[in-house]
């Protein structure tokens, strides 16, 4: 599995970058904030809206440590997507959120 610190995300994010980011973590967790662009996706519903996703683009998968985007990324890696996990999670973002 494809791995990206909260670090690099960051710096790919302040040059401009256009990433696809997927934020997994339930409701009541994003209420507290989100990385600005992520789309929020609960990993619950992964499996049922993976098709809504592009399979030509990479995406970057995001939850509170790292773990259930983890799982989030070995589903939609065995769907056939381009999926990376952002280690580490929120609990080590120090980026902007709304």
């Amino acid at each position: 599995m494809k791995t990206i610190t909260p670090t690099e995300l960051q710096s790919k994010l302040e040059s401009g970058e256009q990433v696809n980011l997927i934020d997994v973590r339930e409701t009541e967790e994003v209420a507290a904030g989100m990385i600005p662009g992520a789309e929020h996706i609960p990993l619950g519903s992964i499996e049922f809206k993976h098709q809504d996703l592009d399979k030509s683009k990479e995406y970057i998968m995001i939850c509170r440590s790292g773990n259930r985007s983890g799982q989030a990324c070995q589903f939609l890696e065995e769907e056939g997507y381009n999926v990376t996990n952002m280690s580490g999670g929120m609990l080590e973002w120090e980026g902007e959120v709304k």
